[in-house]
C-alpha cells in the first residue's frame, strides 16, 4: 500500500543524503558492480533488504553487525525517509539506502555481487492473477539468483500463511535448498536478531510469523526473467 506523499520529505530527506543515502535510481546505477566501494571496509560481505520500509529491521542489524555492509531498498521515498532517520539515530556508518523498484534489481547488481538478501513482510498480492508481483515468485527467484554468490540466500520472513506456502513451492519448483523453515518464528530456536515494524506489531497481538532460508541453486535457471 502507498502511502499518501508528503511533500516536506523531499527537502527533508536531503539532510540525510551524504550519511547514508542514495537518493535516485540514477545514482544507485551508477554503482552497480562497486558497490562494496562505498563502505569503510570493501571486503566485507553485502547483505540486502528488499522493502525496507521505515528502517527498523536493518538499522538494528547494521548495529549488531558492523562487520557487515548493508543496502535497504525502498521505492517509496516518504517511507525511506524514517528508515534513513533511523540509521542516522542510530550513528551507522555500514548502511547505504536506495529508492528503487525491485523489479528492476538487476540493473542495480552485477552477478555475484550480493552475499545475502533479505524479504520481510512484502505484499502477498493475495490474487492468483497477480502472482507474477510476488517477491518471491520464480522469475524474481531466478532474478536473485543470478545476483547471488556461490552459497548465498535468501532470508524470509512473513505473517501470510498463502503466501509463506507458496515462497516454500517456489523455492522448491527453482531448486532452492531449505533450511530454518517455520511456522511460528518466535516460538522456535531460529536465531532472529531484529524485527521489523510489521513484525513487532503483530507479533504482539500473537499472529504467528513463518520464516525460511533459502540457498542459491548449484545451476542458475536461465529462464526469461520477463513478467
Amino acid at each position: 500500500m502507498r502511502l499518501r506523499r508528503k511533500p516536506w520529505i523531499d527537502e527533508a530527506i536531503k539532510e540525510y543524503d551524504s550519511f547514508c543515502l542514495l537518493y535516485t535510481s540514477d545514482a544507485a546505477e551508477e554503482h552497480r558492480g562497486h558497490w562494496r566501494d562505498l563502505f569503510d571496509n570493501p571486503d566485507a560481505p553485502l547483505w540486502v533488504e528488499l522493502g525496507t520500509g521505515k528502517g527498523n529491521f536493518i538499522s538494528q542489524m547494521a548495529v549488531l553487525h558492523p562487520e557487515i555492509s548493508f543496502i535497504g531498498i525502498e521505492i517509496q521515498v516518504g517511507v525511506l525517509y524514517y528508515a534513513a532517520k533511523k540509521c542516522a539515530e542510530g550513528d551507522v556508518s555500514n548502511v547505504q539506502l536506495v529508492q528503487f523498484d525491485v523489479a528492476q534489481i538487476e540493473t542495480l547488481f552485477e552477478p555475484g555481487e550480493v552475499d545475502r538478501f533479505f524479504i520481510n513482510f512484502c505484499d502477498p498480492w493475495p490474487k492468483a492473477r497477480h502472482a507474477k508481483r510476488r517477491l518471491t515468485y520464480r522469475l524474481f527467484l531466478d532474478r536473485y539468483a543470478k545476483l547471488l554468490k556461490k552459497d548465498g540466500q535468501i532470508w524470509f520472513k512473513s505473517d501470510n500463511a498463502g503466501l509463506f506456502d507458496f515462497t516454500l513451492e517456489e523455492f522448491r519448483e527453482r531448486q532452492w535448498p531449505l533450511s530454518d523453515v517455520t511456522y511460528d518464528l518466535h516460538h522456535s530456536d531460529i536465531l532472529n536478531e531484529a524485527m521489523t515494524e510489521y513484525e513487532a506489531k503483530f507479533s504482539a497481538k500473537g499472529q504467528p510469523i513463518f520464516h525460511c532460508v533459502a540457498t542459491r541453486p548449484a545451476e542458475v535457471m536461465a529462464h526469461d526473467t520477463g513478467c
